[in-house]
């Protein structure tokens, strides 16, 4: 048990670095000093101390919503493992529950977009859902071709699983992982998806939906953001590292990998630009389309489907 606490803490303090390292990059890049790594927790924890400001056309689900989005996220957290060590939670189509424990916040907080009656915050939510529901296929069918090549449908038996088979298990890791990338710039509606440093609502998505958001509720958002850039950082780390290398080593791996992947999150965002609008969805479609081609692949090699 404390061992699944320690890498529990160690997910959570990784997420309260996570954007300060991107911004940081992104800054470094730009020529600029760029302000601390931890500014960014600076400012929630000032924003944590403030009060919330609610207008008078929201409703109860607009004051419940930044609550349930920080809480499924944490509890995702708990379904992490960590080399020869299980999650907190570990079962048969774990990922299952994850997966919409994850879809459960981002629901309410599309009901507190549409729940402010601003016609912006429901564009941003529109948005929200559509590029959602393209983005989570992705998701299921990258876990379908882990479980298909491994047999099992826990996170902690797919990891485990996973490398001692042979070397083209390397393969399909690095595609999954790749996928995750791109994932988790869509879940945290960063670029090329959305761009959190624009003002124009007609291109926003993700800010323009917490607009309205302010003081203890918009630190809670905000900490979500860097927990789910945190998780996914940690499933990287679980499809890239063996599980046969000792446990400190894999704590100081995950941290090294959490601080490259926010790395290269901000050199995408210096050197790429925003999509269009209208190229979104072909873009969340190409992802599924990348994961199809893998789960194909390890149906034919395992034999499972044959061409003949």
């Amino acid at each position: 048990m404390i061992i699944k606490a320690g890498i529990i803490l160690l997910i959570l303090l990784i997420s309260l670095m996570f954007p300060g390292v991107i911004n940081k990059t992104n800054a470094k890049i730009g020529g600029r000093k760029g302000a601390p790594v931890l500014q960014v927790l600076y400012d929630n924890i000032r924003l944590l101390k403030k009060g919330n400001v609610y207008s008078r056309t929201t409703g109860f689900v607009f004051r419940l919503a930044p609550l349930v989005y920080f809480a499924s996220i944490l509890s995702c957290v708990l379904f992490i493992p960590l080399g020869n060590h299980k999650a907190v939670f570990s079962f048969d189509g774990d990922f299952v529950l994850f997966a919409y424990l994850m879809a459960l916040g981002r629901f309410f907080m599309i009901l507190a977009a549409m729940d402010t009656g601003s016609g912006f915050e429901g564009m941003g939510a529109n948005r929200e859902a559509y590029y959602s529901m393209l983005a989570e296929p992705a998701f299921f069918i990258v876990i379908a071709s882990l479980s298909l090549f491994t047999d099992h449908t826990s996170f902690y038996d797919l990891f485990n699983h996973l490398h001692p088979q042979s070397n083209l298990s390397y393969l399909i890791a690095f595609l999954a992982i790749y996928v995750f990338s791109l994932l988790a710039l869509a879940e945290n509606s960063r670029l090329p998806v959305d761009d959190p440093k624009t003002h124009l609502e007609l291109t926003m998505v993700h800010e323009v939906m917490i607009l309205d958001h302010s003081g203890f509720d918009l630190a809670l958002i905000q900490l979500a953001g860097g927990l789910k850039f945190a998780i996914y950082g940690a499933l990287i780390h679980n499809l890239a590292v063996p599980v046969s290398l000792p446990f400190a080593l894999q704590l100081a791996i995950l941290l090294g990998v959490e601080v490259i992947f926010a790395m290269i999150v901000g050199v995408m965002e210096s050197l790429r630009a925003r999509n269009k609008m209208m190229k979104n969805p072909q873009w969340l479609i190409a992802i599924s389309a990348l994961a199809v081609i893998a789960f194909l692949a390890v149906l034919i090699i395992t034999r499972k489907f044959s061409l003949v």
